[in-house]
């Protein structure tokens, strides 16, 4: 727990090249910088999953709970980030895993660095939302292409970054499968809503179908304006941990995956926005569209100026959203009942009554 000392005397302990307490076993990525044993310490005071403590307002160390057995994308992830100079990120120090008697490794923290007055998109982008603002979407944009061009980039920990997909239908079949989800796990009024447009979503998603080739890089995975952090230099793009909701896949994916998803999280922030602070239903549902067509725009035009627009293919963004609408619902019902007025809200936005008659 924050505040018993044992987060701050492991960072003291790595911070002067000491082995971490417990027997652990320690990645390192960059140096971490001089931490006390006895540093103050605190919890973020957020609903998360895993539990992160901040020490000395230097260091943010994330125990995962439970500890997840590797390989886990994050480690990869750093050493690949941390190679290729990519710097929009909270810096990362280190990974911490543990084995077991009987020879299983599990990862179970990650230690990165505190940004300055950070606060994460479910706080800051609703302000926007809620004043009408749309220009972050352009730096939302150029931060995810950056993401992607840096992804694509070999090092070390990834040497093939980029690589060729002929997927057939297992696209779509991964996104059929997660509708179908979807409806099972989604009751009452909304389930009827949702099995009455069973049809339009399935063929939205027969799109996928129709994709030949695509070029696939190591995407972030879980993409939404909450693991991108606005803090005094300006944002940063965390948690790369994966998908919630996807429990197989491939690391490798395409990169229309994470602008899907980026592009759909505004449309959650206009619901949150309507239902938490009073927003102008009509208002929010045109700041979210504005919003997705500037940060698609910017996307472009940085991914042209790292010169590699091949790899988004616009075609997968709009069967990817629906996908991703489903997995929404598929994480309400199974870990946060309370969020599914959001995809909800984004469905019924998407597909008024009208549509179905």
């Amino acid at each position: 727990m924050a505040g018993d000392g044992t987060t701050a005397r492991l960072v003291g302990a790595l911070s002067h090249d000491a082995g971490p307490p417990g027997g652990l076993t320690v990645l390192r990525f960059h140096p971490l910088p001089p931490i006390q044993v006895t540093a103050a310490e605190r919890g973020f005071d957020v609903d998360q999953t895993n539990r992160s403590v901040v020490v000395g307002e230097q260091v943010v160390v994330k125990w995962l709970t439970p500890p997840l057995p590797l390989p886990q994308p994050a480690p990869e992830i750093f050493a690949h980030l941390t190679a290729v100079g990519f710097t929009e990120t909270a810096l990362p120090y280190a990974a911490l895993s543990a084995r077991s008697p009987d020879g299983t490794e599990t990862l179970v923290a990650l230690v990165t660095a505190y940004l300055p007055d950070a606060t994460d998109g479910w706080e800051w982008c609703v302000d926007e939302a809620v004043a009408g603002r749309t220009a972050f979407a352009a730096d939302l944009g150029r931060l995810a292409a950056n993401l992607h061009a840096a992804m694509a980039t070999p090092s070390p920990a990834i040497p093939d970054p980029v690589r060729n997909a002929h997927p057939g239908g297992e696209w779509a079949a991964r996104a059929q499968r997660a509708l179908g989800e979807a409806l099972e796990l989604t009751g009452g009024e909304d389930g009827a809503w949702l099995a009455e447009r069973a049809d339009m979503l399935l063929g939205e998603i027969g799109a996928l179908r129709r994709v030949s080739a695509a070029p696939l890089i190591r995407i972030h995975g879980d993409l939404h304006v909450g693991q991108t952090l606005r803090w005094r230099d300006g944002y940063a793009v965390i948690d790369f941990d994966g998908n919630p909701t996807v429990a197989e896949t491939g690391l490798f994916q395409p990169a229309a995956r994470d602008l899907a998803q980026l592009r759909t999280s505004l449309e959650h922030v206009a619901q949150v926005a309507i239902l938490r602070r009073d927003a102008d239903p009509a208002g929010a549902i045109r700041w979210a569209a504005t919003g997705r067509d500037a940060l698609l725009s910017a996307y472009r035009e940085r991914l042209a100026s790292h010169g590699i627009s091949a790899l988004l293919d616009e075609t997968l963004l709009g069967p990817f959203e629906i996908e991703q609408e489903c997995r929404e619902l598929i994480y309400a019902a199974r870990h946060l009942s309370r969020w599914r007025y959001a995809p909800m809200g984004v469905l019924r936005s998407r597909f008024p009554a009208e549509e179905t008659t």
